[in-house]
């Protein structure tokens, strides 16, 4: 049985630089019509469990307003318009840690909220990352790079202390792909 739901109407409630929020009505194969759903647009992020030539994990922190917290992250960001999910990771590596990573093997695709956001994002293993130039940061960021050993990031994982649900996979991924987990 196909689960899909039909789109009658779509409007734009609000259409941002980071986000655009649309409020769909649908129709349920069941014949339901369900009106006023909410959807999140939001583009597609990319991130990497990076391991530097000294296989130390990269790791970031940074402040996350909508959470009011002090986030410790795996580096990434946002997919721009025009770049392959890669191509976005490298220039997010280089941009926040300053490393420079060549060897690169896809972990997983995930949905940060596929019920009400329409994203995917992508995770990869990056290694052999070397130190090449100073961050070059937006100006709306502010990041703390940390290295930690393998044994660290697993720990900190026990510990509950990356609260980023998506990095968090990345993470375990990453560390099955090492045969480290």
């Amino acid at each position: 049985m196909d689960l899909r739901w039909k789109f009658l109407s779509s409007k734009y409630i609000h259409k941002g630089k980071w986000a655009t929020l649309r409020v769909d009505t649908c129709k349920m194969p069941n014949g339901t019509i369900v009106d006023d759903y909410y959807v999140l647009e939001y583009g597609s992020w990319v991130n990497a469990v990076a391991i530097t030539e000294e296989n130390k994990v990269l790791m970031v922190t940074q402040y996350r307003h909508a959470a009011d917290i002090i986030s410790l992250e795996i580096p990434g960001g946002v997919v721009d318009e025009g770049e392959t999910p890669l191509q976005a990771l490298r220039r997010e590596l280089l941009e926040e840690t300053g490393y420079q990573f060549d060897d690169f093997e896809p972990l997983c695709e995930l949905c940060s909220n596929p019920s009400t956001a329409n994203n995917f994002v992508y995770s990869y293993l990056a290694r052999g990352g070397k130190k090449v130039q100073e961050q070059a940061l937006d100006d709306h960021e502010e990041l703390i790079v940390h290295e930690y050993s393998i044994d660290e990031v697993k720990q900190l994982l026990l510990d509950n202390k990356i609260l980023q649900a998506m990095h968090s996979t990345a993470l375990f991924y990453g560390l099955v792909k090492l045969g480290v987990l």
